[in-house]
């Protein structure tokens, strides 16, 4: 196998625009990805035609809108290059009009009231800033999606907004520095987590099928406790899996880098090499759908929600995120000089305020029913979000707070910011605390709060905007101070002495580290609807307006989508639970019970004792009894379920989930004194250590 031949061989990439199209044509279309000028319409027709012959040539007979509507995953809706010209003669065909603009029906797309169902229409615009590509024979455009009156109905176009709004405030920074660049781009890698398992297994279990997720099963024997699989030898099946996984990936130009077992049985990694947020978020798309597709080729499910299995860890999607220029600049590396040195804390500085001011928005964006099992259960980051940035940058900012001198390993100055030298960080000693949201790694950020699921425009659009507005702060201030070494010496410390609050080094899984968090003032929404009732606060309204980035009719409508999302899944899984206990385990149960009661007649009849048979079945019997009567007052719950979505929401998680919670334990204990041949699913055991 070829690979660098192989590599993004399916995308109409930098490399085969350069060869197909003309030369004047190339340079107007690097204008239009690279400074966001509009495109030409006559250009658009030469690139429509060259995108249309490369894709032909490749086997292609479609195109297809790629968008990102509300829902969290894409939606294409296919049209073929087919059409008749004036004699009648078919040919193949495909214009700029139909590369830049598409008009979907946009009736069935979550909208949050945005528009009435009667006003069906919606448009995709071509997003140039990412490559199209072929998937399925199919000529994919990424695009964005808006209604007809231009409000935004998907989760790209307020990344790529963001993603301006940070560029323009980091350019305005580094021009303070002497520094005259012209973009800035926020950059991530998304280091996906997932579960395989016997795609035969999974079709027995219609909470996986239906949820994502089991929503009964008692622990098996063994879980995770011996450690034994994390970086453990990989299974043949799943290497298998893994080769025609990156294999399909590269195809695609996705940098898939990284595999290796997770801490879980059945649990795996997938990490990329690090990509502008846009392209990244687009690839990290792909890459969940590619699993999926190629799993059912190797007779594997693959699950992507953030808790399949409860007792075993659950499964997050942990974002990198960093800056750098369009010269190749890490604006989070630390650096050698005084003056790269005053940089970075001077963006390090922004981005601790940006995270302690919209610590809500954070959260927010990873607000999820699935995601809520995850959180603050001692295999993921608490609800709490705080910034972990290592004992060395902890006691250099320490050291700016207190205006002492810096006894390090390389030096005992004082930081007078632009003329000291920092020493050298090394890249993996703030790497070592699992238990906190937002870590710093050396020269990026690990926003490790993102489940498996998400698409994680959303929590980039927050990061993207927030540290945005914290340099605009910044530089409204230095850029009109009268000595700029002073200025900057004064803001830093302010700021970090301010912002010093949302530091965190210890354990964040700890009793000890809540109280805290609540005496520094620090939110923990635990719940998802806890944290979405937020969003559409005041200061984060203006934030978004300031910037651009959403009006407040977009961000509401956001607001109702969440909520309905997040109750709409717990009443799916509630409504699924009944019918599993109903139809599936209770008459199971049952049937046990009676041969246990038969078992006991027989015996009797014969003189024989039968203390452990009366035992058990009387055990079943009243477990059978209890489990009846939760599963009524489930369903009645369920029943009574508000119209309103905000109510709806906060029902659910006050009333419905402890409701499956109680019927769950009684489930589950049925289960561990069942016979197996009565046990209608297949349980953990089976799921998760098969061969």
């Amino acid at each position: 196998m070829n690979v660098p031949e192989m590599f993004g061989s399916m995308v109409f990439n930098d490399h085969v625009m350069r060869e197909m199209l003309p030369k004047k044509v190339y340079q107007s279309l690097q204008n239009t990805m690279i400074e966001g000028r509009a495109l030409d319409e006559d250009v658009a027709d030469i690139v429509a035609s060259a995108m249309k012959e490369w894709a032909v040539s490749k086997g292609a007979t479609h195109f297809t809108h790629w968008f990102q509507p509300m829902t969290g995953i894409t939606a294409e809706k296919h049209d073929s290059f087919l059409t008749v010209d004036k004699s009648g003669c078919v040919i193949m065909d495909f214009s700029g009009k139909e590369l830049t603009k598409g008009e979907p029906d946009a009736s069935s797309f979550p909208s949050g009231g945005l528009r009435a169902t009667f006003e069906a229409r919606g448009y995709t615009a071509w997003d140039p800033t990412s490559y199209a590509f072929i998937k399925d024979d199919t000529l994919c455009i990424p695009t964005a999606f808006c209604s007809y009156t231009g409000q935004i109905l998907d989760k790209k176009t307020p990344l790529l907004r963001s993603m301006d709004a940070i560029s323009d405030e980091a350019v305005r920074t580094l021009a303070l520095f002497g520094k005259h660049v012209k973009r800035v781009n926020a950059t991530i890698g998304a280091e996906q987590e997932y579960f395989l398992i016997d795609k035969n297994d999974y079709a027995k279990r219609l909470d996986l099928r239906l949820t994502g997720r089991t929503l009964i099963g008692a622990p098996a024997a063994k879980g995770q406790e011996m450690e034994d699989h994390y970086f453990g030898s990989i299974r043949p099946r799943v290497k298998a899996f893994m080769a025609d996984l990156d294999e399909e990936l590269w195809k695609l130009g996705i940098t898939a880098k990284t595999e290796h077992n997770e801490v879980a049985p059945c649990q795996h990694e997938m990490a990329p090499i690090f990509d502008n947020a846009n392209k990244a978020t687009d690839a990290n798309q792909l890459t969940m759908e590619m699993m999926k597709k190629v799993a059912e080729r190797h007779g594997f499910a693959c699950l992507l929600h953030e808790k399949p299995f409860e007792g075993i860890n659950g499964s997050g999607k942990h974002n990198n995120w960093a800056l750098s220029t369009d010269e190749g600049e890490n604006l989070l590396d630390p650096g050698r000089t005084p003056k790269d040195n005053a940089q970075f804390l001077l963006f390090l500085t922004a981005v601790i305020k940006a995270v302690d001011d919209y610590q809500d928005l954070l959260r927010i964006s990873v607000a999820s029913a699935g995601n809520d099992h995850r959180l603050g259960a001692n295999e993921a980051p608490p609800a709490i979000v705080s910034i972990f940035v290592g004992d060395e940058l902890g006691a250099i900012i320490e050291s700016i707070i207190e205006g002492k001198p810096f006894k390090g390993r390389e030096s005992s100055s004082r930081l007078d910011i632009g003329t000291s030298v920092l020493p050298k960080l090394a890249r993996d000693n703030s790497d070592r605390n699992r238990t906190s949201p937002f870590a710093f790694t050396g020269n990026k950020f690990e926003f490790r709060m993102p489940g498996s699921s998400f698409n994680i425009a959303c929590t980039n659009v927050m990061l993207n905007t927030a540290v945005a507005d914290a340099l605009k702060n910044f530089c409204d201030e230095l850029e009109s101070a009268e000595d700029f070494s002073t200025a900057l010496n004064t803001l830093i410390k302010r700021e970090l002495e301010k912002h010093r609050r949302i530091l965190f080094n210890g354990n964040g899984y700890s009793r000890e580290w809540e109280e805290e968090a609540e005496r520094r003032g620090l939110s923990n929404y635990k719940r998802t609807p806890d944290a979405l009732v937020h969003y559409c606060d005041e200061k984060n309204v203006s934030l978004f307006r300031r910037h651009r980035v959403y009006t407040k009719e977009e961000m509401e409508s956001r607001l109702e989508i969440s909520l309905d999302e997040y109750q709409k899944a717990i009443h799916i899984e509630a409504v699924t639970m009944i019918e599993m206990l109903r139809r599936q385990i209770l008459p199971s149960a049952l049937r046990f019970s009676s041969a246990l009661a038969s078992s006991v007649q027989m015996k009797e009849n014969i003189g024989v004792a039968a203390t452990a048979d009366k035992a058990l079945c009387a055990k079943v019997s009243a477990l059978c009894d209890g489990l009846l009567k939760k599963v009524d007052e489930l369903d009645e719950c369920v029943a009574d379920s508000p119209s309103d979505t905000e109510k709806a929401a906060f029902y659910a998680a006050d009333k419905i989930i402890p409701a499956m919670e109680e019927a769950r334990k009684l489930s589950d204990s049925i289960e561990t004194f069942a016979d197996k041949s009565y046990w209608p699913v297949p349980t953990y055991s089976e799921i998760l250590f098969y061969v």
